[in-house]
């Protein structure tokens, strides 16, 4: 049985929630309890949906929470071009966060299709 730590597709959202959560420190203050705190709760979303399907040990259950995992990268990705859009983030760190962002949904779904099928091959 695997380990949730060597877990790929954990490993990088973790790596993008760090990331997040060091950006927005230099937030404006204003943005405490709106932006800030959105990007913050959707970046950390993607590795606890990833830890909570792990944990099931079902396939179609696992599935199903790495799917709200994609969706909240598309979530941290929408509000860094918010932030973007805004100007409190420059063009370089929206940039390597949203490589980031790419790089975890690649290596999500390879994760999702492997989940696919090794629930087929349960079923023989």
């Amino acid at each position: 049985m695997y380990k949730l730590s060597e877990l790929e597709s954990w490993k990088s959202a973790r790596e993008l929630r760090q990331m997040v959560s060091t950006l927005v420190k230099d937030f404006p203050k204003d943005e405490k309890f709106r932006l800030k705190d959105q990007i913050i709760r959707s970046s950390r979303s993607v590795p606890a949906n990833i830890a909570e399907g792990f944990g099931r040990y079902h396939y179609q259950e696992n599935i199903q929470f790495c799917r709200m995992a994609r969706g909240s990268l598309y979530e941290t990705q929408e509000h860094l071009i918010c932030a973007l859009d805004e100007g409190y983030i420059q063009q370089n760190a929206f940039d390597e966060l949203n490589n980031q962002i790419l790089h975890c949904l690649k290596i999500l779904n390879g994760y999702i299709a492997y989940l696919k099928k090794s629930k087929q091959g349960s079923k023989k």
